[in-house]
């Protein structure tokens, strides 16, 4: 399976994410995806190859990456993508568990229909991306779903703390799922989470949001 653009990325606020961000926001879903693995040392001639960009917005990008610690610089060489333990990949996800679930909950009783409405394309996409295969694409339209549904409940500052744990997280589970043919039905309860919140279900969000979080450290986890 190959990585070979970097998708278009619909924003959350009204700027328009700069090329270095875009490239950025790829290279971390491939971090999240398991396509750049713990250890390995990437250049960023090879990475700009690997994605049909150059190499200066790579290299930015890979030091931006550094400064939120998920590479470290290796000198004359390029980038080796940090390791993230199993204690923390488990801290993670309780800590999404505990903001996610209730908050995406509440929004059954107070998110306005056209503004859910609105996030419908971006979970088609999250479908489509697992039926493709594309990872990068998946993780990509996930993040900005998830974003997108906590947004709505109107605090910046919950959706940063999420933004930043999701992109600390490891799916390395995904790609066999792909070759299972198991990541579409997954990728459908983003649907699922939309129809319960328009049918202002509260219960059946929460339910539905515990099952899709827990996919974290169950189906999309093993490598």
């Amino acid at each position: 399976m190959a990585a070979q653009h970097t998708p278009a990325l619909p924003v959350l606020g009204s700027r328009k994410p700069s090329h270095r961000e875009r490239v950025a926001d790829a290279l971390r879903a491939a971090l999240i995806a398991g396509e750049l693995r713990p250890g390995e040392v990437y250049s960023a001639p090879g990475l700009a190859t690997r994605f049909g960009v150059s190499a200066t917005p790579v290299r930015e990008a890979m030091l931006d990456l550094a400064k939120e610690g998920l590479v470290d610089t290796v000198p004359n060489k390029g980038f080796r993508v940090t390791a993230v333990s199993e204690q923390q990949l488990d801290e993670y996800t309780h800590i999404r568990a505990l903001i996610e679930i209730p908050t995406t909950a509440g929004l059954a009783r107070t998110a306005d229909p056209v503004a859910l409405e609105a996030l419908r394309p971006v979970a088609r996409e999250i479908v489509t991306s697992a039926a493709a295969g594309d990872l990068i694409a998946y993780v990509e339209a996930d993040l900005r779903f998830h974003l997108g549904l906590l947004a709505l409940a109107g605090n910046g500052h919950l959706v940063d703390v999420v933004r930043d744990l999701r992109r600390r997280s490891r799916l390395y589970g995904l790609t066999a799922l792909v070759a299972q043919g198991r990541l579409e039905a997954s990728a459908e309860e983003h649907l699922e989470i939309l129809d319960a919140l328009l049918a202002r279900d509260e219960d059946a969000v929460r339910a539905v949001m515990a099952r899709h979080l827990g996919h974290v450290r169950g189906l999309w986890a093993a490598p």
